[in-house]
């Protein structure tokens, strides 16, 4: 049997195989409610055959959108509006849908990367962001708002009230975004945290508001529901996070009950310097793997089927995230299947379009015809 196309379980969630449908941010929503764009985006998805599939990074409170239009989770009507598009999508796919929560910190207030990704002021339909130090990502911009103590309560809440909503709509994973230069990461690495209260320092301090917007999630959602950290191992910047702080992070996760570590990196600092290249992260994710007992998604230019059979055969990671290659080609693990041998699952719908050289790929299918 492919090991790619093997089950998995991430605490009581079985899936059927390792591919994860990666959060991509589409952009598309009107003041956080999730849209037609999002039904058919995610209907595409959810018939690709993958094992998982994560929803976008979705904003716990109005000013932790990356952009105005980003998909939130903190009324009611954002709740509404995504429980119209689940319940269409669900209609025609029985794969485990998952949520990613996320609040962008000083990176919030963004234009759309159609329209060049900066910096969206006040004046132009912006909002006044905030950060763990009032420290501005980009250079010449204003500096954000320190958070304090009651800001940090304001966003805990923010993430416990939005992982309710996500447990109401019926989604079966809770993913905590803690990566890609947002709030949790910021708090995270040295580079934008140089608080000198008990948040920010040590490493211990550095780590703490995760953990705890960590605890109090687990806290509010029913053990069937796993939760798990998507992080930037390193920020490819000297004196920044760096694996050994995230082995530290992941261990600390894990004895709170963390069901995954989602293995990304970068994001924080404009100063990076990163080698891209086919399976360029695959090794951060390796690196928790061997130091930590928990189960690790590799992600970051995984786009050949045996690419990402060989991750999973050699034990480098647990399962394998897919974003842009799934845009591409949104029947990507159909082909894999195909390539490697394997099956995979099609709605009826499709179960023509079954290649005459692979006719299990679906399983026991049967057409007929007048």
């Amino acid at each position: 049997m492919s090991p790619l196309f093997t089950p998995i379980r991430l605490g009581e969630l079985e899936l059927a195989n390792r591919i994860v449908v990666a959060p991509m941010c589409q952009y598309s929503a009107d003041e956080g409610c999730a849209t037609d764009w999002h039904l058919m985006h995610l209907g595409q998805m959810a018939i690709s055959g993958a094992g998982l599939l994560i929803l976008e990074a979705t904003a716990i409170t109005a000013d932790g959108r990356i952009t105005p239009q980003d998909l939130g989770l903190w009324n009611d009507a954002n709740e509404q509006a995504l429980r119209r598009v689940l319940r269409g999508v669900r209609q025609h796919s029985p794969m485990p849908i998952g949520i990613q929560l996320s609040h962008a910190g000083r990176k919030a207030s963004s234009r759309a990367p159609w329209d060049g990704g900066a910096l969206l002021l006040p004046a132009d339909g912006g909002w006044d962001c905030v950060a763990p130090s009032p420290i501005p990502h980009g250079s010449g911009e204003p500096a954000p708002v320190q958070l304090d103590a009651a800001g940090l309560q304001r966003i805990r809440q923010g993430f416990v009230d939005a992982a309710q909503r996500a447990v109401r709509l019926g989604l079966d994973l809770i993913e905590l975004h803690a990566a890609h230069g947002y709030l949790l990461h910021q708090f995270l690495s040295p580079l934008s945290n140089q608080r000198t209260d008990a948040y920010g320092g040590s490493l211990d301090n550095r780590m703490r508001f995760v953990l705890e917007v960590f605890d109090a999630v687990r806290a509010t959602v029913p053990a069937r529901v796993p939760v798990g950290v998507r992080l930037s191992a390193t920020d490819w910047v000297d004196g920044g996070w760096d694996p050994e702080q995230s082995v530290a992070l992941c261990a600390a996760l894990r004895q709170r009950g963390c069901a995954f570590a989602h293995v990304s990196s970068g994001g924080v600092s404009p100063l990076q310097r990163i080698s891209v290249g086919p399976g360029y992260q695959v090794g951060l994710a390796e690196h928790i793997r061997r130091h930590v007992d928990m189960p690790v998604v590799a992600v970051g230019l995984i786009t050949e089927a045996e690419q990402a059979e060989a991750i999973i055969a050699d034990g480098r990671a647990d399962l394998v995230a897919l974003a842009r290659a799934m845009l591409y080609d949104p029947r990507w693990p159909w082909h894999a299947a195909a390539r490697l041998g394997a099956q995979t699952v099609a709605p009826p719908q499709y179960w023509r379009c079954q290649p005459a050289a692979h006719k299990a790929l679906f399983g026991a299918t049967r057409v007929g015809q007048r």
